[in-house]
């Protein structure tokens, strides 16, 4: 902050470098036009959040549940991760509208992915101490899988939680970025546009709050549910 400061009175223009002060001020001048535009993309990154996080708990069960499936969907997911997502993100605007259900579905592209690896992960890497021992017992395959090999894999899931809380909100931003009239994403935009560099700054300054504050929220919710893991 405080070289943010001193390099902003060394003679850069404020309309590329705006102090801390200035961008404190344009947070608070702008605080309803903020708030509004906040408040929707931390809908879209929540609806993003939620739909990646239940798509990639599926993906990574059905892969785990069935070989075959996942033969097919493994090189499917690792594919609609090689694809850079600026270069989807027009084409979801094309087919889903300039609405919030392309910036849903963008967030959605980018948080998947880890849940999906992760989970898969920890599903796979059971110790086989602990299914031998079910197996033992006669356990089904069913209480293997809810007993042991889910239990087990709660960390990882976690730790695809918490990467997924912290990337969610690129999916929604870049989606705004490609075509909205709302947002934070369209705030930066047009604040950029007419060299309100101060609004752009607060509006990134919020979104990097935001993420902050996800991210804490899914590590508090993680500890006091899988406190008992080693991690």
């Amino acid at each position: 902050m405080l070289l943010w400061g001193l390099a902003s009175r060394s003679g850069i223009p404020h309309f590329l470098l705006p102090s801390p002060l200035a961008v404190a001020e344009a947070l608070w001048v702008n605080r309803a036009y903020l708030g509004w535009h906040t408040l929707i993309t931390l809908s879209e990154i929540l609806s993003g959040l939620a739909l990646g996080v239940t798509l990639g708990v599926t993906l990574a069960l059905g892969m785990i549940l069935s070989p075959r499936l996942q033969r097919w969907l493994m090189p499917l997911v690792l594919t609609s991760q090689a694809i850079p997502v600026f270069a989807l993100a027009p084409l979801l605007v094309l087919w889903l509208g300039f609405g919030m259900s392309a910036k849903v579905a963008m967030a959605v592209l980018v948080i998947f992915f880890p849940v999906t690896s992760a989970f898969f992960d920890g599903l796979r890497r059971v110790n086989q101490e602990y299914l031998d021992l079910a197996r033992s017992m006669n356990a089904s395959f069913g209480a293997q899988l809810r007993h042991v090999r889910l239990m087990a894999a709660l960390p990882a899931l976690g730790s695809g939680l918490r990467m997924a809380a912290a990337v969610a909100p690129i999916g929604a931003i870049i989606g705004e970025w490609v075509g909205s009239a709302e947002g934070l994403g369209y705030v930066m935009l047009n604040a950029n546009a007419r060299l309100q560099t101060d609004i752009c700054f607060a509006a990134l300054f919020i979104l990097v709050l935001l993420t902050l504050l996800l991210w804490l929220a899914v590590d508090t919710l993680l500890h006091r549910l899988i406190d008992w893991s080693p991690e």
